[in-house]
């Protein structure tokens, strides 16, 4: 079944830090551990805001890689722990999709995305960080878990 968006919306910058590591389409297996590293961080990161996290997608090349930070927004990065990453995002407009379940299926959600709600849908994909967006207290093993992807548009 072809995702589609819940809504548009045009994002606000967001400094987001977090731990990065460099994967391959080819191999994902490595993002569950970057995340079991990170998430005892969750909620005791100098200047977090908010209360939500954030897995980035940036830094893609042609072989399929790319670079991918789990972390939270912050207001400021002057406080970081050693062996953080930070990365700021502009803002861009944005398709919003929501991924039910597991995470084990997130890989297919993406790939209905990518091969085919956007060829069908007129819109092209900016050359910006596309990012998972995870509501404060989300439990990657509850099967009615909700999470938001957000998808950076061309303006037209």
């Amino acid at each position: 079944m072809t995702p589609i968006p819940v809504r548009y919306e045009d994002g606000r910058a967001l400094t987001l830090a977090g731990f990065a590591e460099r994967f391959s389409m080819a191999d994902l297996s490595g993002l569950p551990r970057l995340w079991q590293r990170f998430g005892p961080h969750i909620g005791h990161v100098p200047g977090a805001h908010g209360h939500d996290s954030y897995g980035v997608c940036y830094n893609p090349d042609e072989q399929g890689g790319f670079d991918y930070l789990a972390g939270v927004e912050v207001a400021a990065t002057a406080r970081l722990p050693a062996g953080f990453t930070h990365l700021t995002l502009s803002p861009q407009h944005y398709a919003v999709f929501e991924h039910h379940g597991s995470l084990q299926a997130l890989k297919a959600t993406f790939d209905g995305i990518f091969q085919q709600w956007l060829p069908a849908s007129g819109e092209r994909s900016a050359n910006a960080a596309v990012f998972e967006r995870y509501p404060a207290g989300f439990d990657p093993a509850d099967p009615h878990a909700v999470m938001e992807i957000w998808i950076p548009l061309e303006r037209r």
